[in-house]
């Protein structure tokens, strides 16, 4: 039986916390520079909040997710826009050698198996192609992890995963969480205590009380993010010798060696 990823997916619409709107948009701002005029993919794409931006950027783009239920929500917005199917990131439908950029973003966790997608990429991207991987930090003092997640990879696991395929990585993080809120640092003693209660709520309905909370004012989840709507900074490198205990989110981009 499926997991149905619709109960730890953000949907158009629902509310969503600043922080997490400004992951939204950074993350596709960064991964816009390397699709500029390339043959891209992103699997996992959920309900598809960032597919605009990468058209606007991809020579050609397609796009799909495992679960039925996010891609027809993310093809009944962009129609005939963007080709968008159901399809396993782990069984990528696509010819060797055929796409520049493959994305997988918020997802490498929930995969069964980590290396068969890896291996995916490696066949599919043709030399000097990228993967890009975002990724909840795992190595924080307080991270949680989602009930559905097969396995979490820190900056270490992850160059380990992507070099056993042949792939050179560069890291970087987002979200100092030394920079967070005054709101959120009070917090994060309360949160890792109820981490280790096994307290924590295990649906998006049952967080968003505890993420108003901690985040403070919400804002409707877009189905469709405009490239303007944040400043772009870029991430800050990382490196990818060590753990990261500094950033919330970590950047890994994978080059496939020409």
């Amino acid at each position: 039986m499926e997991t149905d990823y619709s109960e730890v997916t953000e949907i158009a619409g629902e509310p969503i916390s600043g922080e997490q709107f400004d992951r939204l948009h950074h993350r596709y701002a960064w991964a816009a520079q390397y699709c500029r005029d390339r043959d891209v993919v992103e699997a996992a794409c959920g309900t598809g909040p960032g597919l605009g931006v990468l058209k606007s950027a991809a020579r050609a783009l397609c796009a799909g997710d495992i679960s039925p239920k996010m891609a027809a929500i993310a093809h009944r917005h962009y129609g005939a826009r963007i080709a968008i199917t159901q399809f396993d990131a782990q069984a990528l439908p696509f010819a060797d050698k055929s796409k520049d950029v493959i994305l997988l973003f918020e997802a490498i966790y929930y995969l069964p198996d980590a290396t068969r997608f890896v291996r995916e990429c490696a066949r599919v991207l043709r030399s000097g192609g990228h993967v890009l991987i975002v990724t909840a930090n795992k190595d924080l003092w307080d991270f949680h992890p989602s009930p559905y997640a097969h396995r979490y990879f820190g900056v270490p696991e992850l160059r380990q995963l992507l070099a056993e395929q042949g792939f050179e990585c560069e890291f970087c993080g987002f979200q100092d969480a030394s920079r967070s809120s005054l709101r959120q640092r009070i917090l994060r003693p309360l949160k890792r205590i109820a981490v280790l209660a096994g307290l924590m709520p295990k649906t998006m309905s049952g967080k968003r009380w505890l993420k108003k909370l901690v985040f403070g004012a919400e804002l409707p989840m877009p189905a469709e993010i405009q490239p303007d709507a944040r400043p772009y900074v870029p991430p800050e490198r990382i490196p990818a010798t060590q753990p990261d205990r500094r950033h919330k989110i970590v950047y890994c981009a994978a080059r496939r060696p020409a």
